[in-house]
Order: structure tokens, then C-alpha cells, then sequence
């Protein structure tokens, strides 16, 4: 019978890994407890002659569905719309830029897809992506399935930068600049705050996140309250309600260096995640530091937060929903978990954006749909599932 994984137990350097009780052929070396989720880590002692495990083998090919329904939810987005471009003509299109292929399209279809549709749609995967995998990293950080982007102060922060450009009068490129620049100040305020006392740096930093996004809250609605109520109060409004409608290339380009690079760390890390599970005291002695490792990643999910929220202002939801699905499908093993996450994100906000630019007549916020959508649908999740998403 084997040893089940330590809780909390205090862990120094007498303490011994669990072994089982001999059993099997005299003389059998004792089978060492690996923690789950962490027999390929750096650093995690892994039983003498044998091999490191890998994850669940069904649970890979589910990642590569998962990638099949992002990449369909992809082209369907780029075929709807008040202008229906044939799904057919879409991927001659697309596949029209690289090869030479006979040009069956029109020249409105290729403006509408190339132009307007495609940087909407690359925009969405990325901003979905990060928000869903910075949520998935931060629950797993703080291990409580209700935290989201939101708690470590950085949407917040990256708010209040967007709204000041927009009250100077400033250019797009100054409002993504000043989300992004006071995204970062946010988490550094939250850090500092979080080095006040040596008790509880979970408890700290998550005390930090609610007082930096409730002054920050405080200095977007002063912006309100100082902006014209005939010119800039509308487009501020609105932008705070998130939107893709002003979606570029180049917008494009600005969220991918910050969303890509925090999820390039994140995935990095997501094996020492699953070592973080098991306390801070387990996973010094496992040889992972808890402290450090909580702050890089910390700062990867707020380089995404600050970097979505730049370019698409604040969209809710995200990151609490999406990684529930994300473990209700792979599992609570972070090595499959964040991955998923990250494409699901992706296809769930390109399918709600591309509803909020054909339901209506007027496009609706993101933020609204997001809201209207998530809430109920958490609800949900949390009934049918309960404590089954945690216990796997």
C-alpha cells in the first residue's frame, strides 16, 4: 500500500521521504513517494532505476482536441458576420498568402477577412489565452478555485493607465503604453506589500492586490468624474467595458510580446505548481523555493493581465470560468491543465466576441456578454461538480 503525499507537515533536513513497507522479493529497494504531477521535475528525487513519469497518456491527446476546436472556432469567426464570407473561401484565402493558388475570392471577401476580421480574431486568442491561463496559474498558486487576474491588483492598475490617456487626449498607442506601464506598477505596489510581513506571503500578497485595485478603482472613477460628459466619458465608459472593434495588426503585435513571454514562463513553471500544491514546506524540501517561484509567476500573469487589458480593456470572467472548464477536462495535473486552459480561453473569447459583433445591430461590449455568460455559467459548474474539479 502506498504512502499517500504529506499535507503540511514540517519538513527539514532529517525528514525522510514516505516509503512503503517492503514488500515483494527480500532485499527490493523501497519505493520512494513522488509527489503527483512531479516525477519529470528538476530537482524532485525520483526513485533509483526508475523513469520519470509523464502525463496521463488520454489526457495528452485531449490537449490536441482541444487545439482542433481553437483552430475551427478560429475560421468559423473569420467566415461569420454581417458580411458571411463561405468557410471553403476562407482557408483558399488564408492558404492563398503562403502557396499559389487560383484566386476564386473577391476582393471584398479579402479585405473583410484579411483586414478587419483576421487581427479581431488573432486578438481575441491572445487576450483570452493569457487572461484564462493567468487565472488558471493564480488558483493554482493560491490553491482557492474563485481567484482570478483581478486579485492581484494589475487589471485594476492597467485600467486606470488606459483612462488617463484617454483624458489627456492621447493617441491609442499612449492608452496601451499607460495600461501596460501601470499594469506593472500595480504588481511591483503589490510585492512591496507583500515583504511587510514574513507571516503569510499568500495572505500579504493577496491583502496587497485588494488595497492596490481598490485605490486604483478610486483613480479610475476620479478620471470619470473629471472627464467631459459630451466627449470623453462615452469612449471611456466604453473602453472599460472591453471591446476588439478597434482590433490592428499592430494591437495585435503589442499584446502578443507581453501575453506570449508570461505564457512562455508560466508553462515553464507549471510542474512546480503542482509541487506548490503540496505547501510551502514540502516543496522547500522537494528543492523548489516557494517564495521566488510565487513571485515569477506572479509577474508572468500580470505581464498578460497588463498586456490584455491594454489592448482590450477590462474583460471579467476569463479567468475565473475558463480554468474550471480547463480542469474539468484535463484534470488538476498543471503540466496539462495550463495548456488547456490557454486554448480554451482563446476559443471562448473569440466565440463571445464574435457573438457581440453579430447579435446585435450595435456591437456589444465584451465585458457585458462575458459577465451575462460567466455568471450563471459558474453557477453551474460549481453545482454539478462541487469538490470532484479539486479531488482528481
Amino acid at each position: 500500500m502506498t504512502a499517500s503525499a504529506p499535507e503540511a507537515g514540517p519538513a527539514g533536513p532529517d525528514s525522510a521521504p514516505a516509503t512503503d513497507a517492503p514488500s515483494g522479493p527480500a532485499g527490493a529497494p523501497p519505493r520512494t513517494h513522488t509527489p503527483p504531477g512531479t516525477e519529470n521535475a528538476p530537482g524532485t528525487p525520483t526513485p533509483p532505476g526508475t523513469a520519470g513519469a509523464s502525463p496521463s497518456p488520454h489526457r495528452v491527446p485531449r490537449l490536441a482536441v482541444l487545439l482542433l476546436i481553437t483552430v475551427v472556432t478560429a475560421l468559423a469567426a473569420l467566415a461569420l458576420g454581417r458580411y458571411v464570407v463561405p468557410p471553403n473561401e476562407v482557408l483558399r484565402l488564408l492558404v492563398g498568402q503562403v502557396l499559389p493558388l487560383d484566386r476564386t475570392w473577391t476582393p471584398a471577401e479579402e479585405s473583410v477577412v484579411l483586414d478587419v476580421r483576421l487581427p479581431r480574431v488573432l486578438l481575441s486568442l491572445l487576450v483570452g489565452g493569457g487572461l484564462a491561463l493567468g487565472g488558471a496559474a493564480l488558483q493554482g498558486v493560491f490553491r482557492n478555485p474563485l481567484v482570478s487576474p483581478d486579485v492581484i491588483g494589475v487589471s485594476s492598475g492597467a485600467s486606470f493607465g488606459g483612462v488617463l490617456g484617454l483624458l489627456l487626449g492621447l493617441g491609442s498607442a499612449a492608452v496601451v503604453g499607460g495600461a501596460f506601464a501601470f499594469g506593472l506598477v500595480a504588481l511591483v505596489t503589490v510585492l512591496l506589500i507583500g515583504r511587510l510581513n514574513s507571516g503569510s506571503p499568500i495572505l500579504m500578497i493577496v491583502l496587497g492586490g485588494t488595497v492596490t485595485g481598490a485605490f486604483f478603482t478610486a483613480l479610475v472613477s476620479f478620471v470619470k468624474y473629471l472627464a467631459d460628459p459630451e466627449s470623453q466619458l462615452p469612449s471611456i465608459v466604453f473602453w472599460l467595458l472591453g471591446s476588439l472593434a478597434t482590433a490592428t495588426y499592430a494591437k495585435a503585435l503589442t499584446a502578443a510580446v507581453p501575453v506570449l513571454v508570461g505564457a512562455t514562463v508560466v508553462l515553464a513553471l507549471r510542474w512546480r505548481l503542482n509541487v506548490l500544491s503540496l505547501g510551502d514546506e514540502d516543496a522547500t524540501a522537494l528543492g523548489v523555493p516557494p517564495r521566488s517561484t510565487r513571485v515569477l509567476l506572479l509577474t508572468a500573469v500580470a505581464l498578460m493581465t497588463a498586456g490584455a487589458v491594454a489592448v482590450a480593456g477590462l474583460v471579467g470572467w476569463v479567468g475565473l470560468v475558463v480554468p474550471h472548464l480547463a480542469r474539468l477536462w484535463t484534470g488538476s495535473d498543471h503540466r496539462v491543465q495550463l495548456p488547456a486552459a490557454f486554448l480554451i480561453g482563446g476559443a471562448y473569447l473569440t466565440v463571445i466576441d464574435t457573438l457581440s459583433r453579430t447579435v446585435t445591430a450595435a456591437e456589444m461590449p465584451l465585458g457585458i456578454l462575458t459577465a451575462v455568460i460567466g455568471a450563471p455559467f459558474f453557477v453551474f459548474l460549481l453545482a454539478r461538480s462541487r469538490n470532484r474539479m479539486w479531488s482528481q
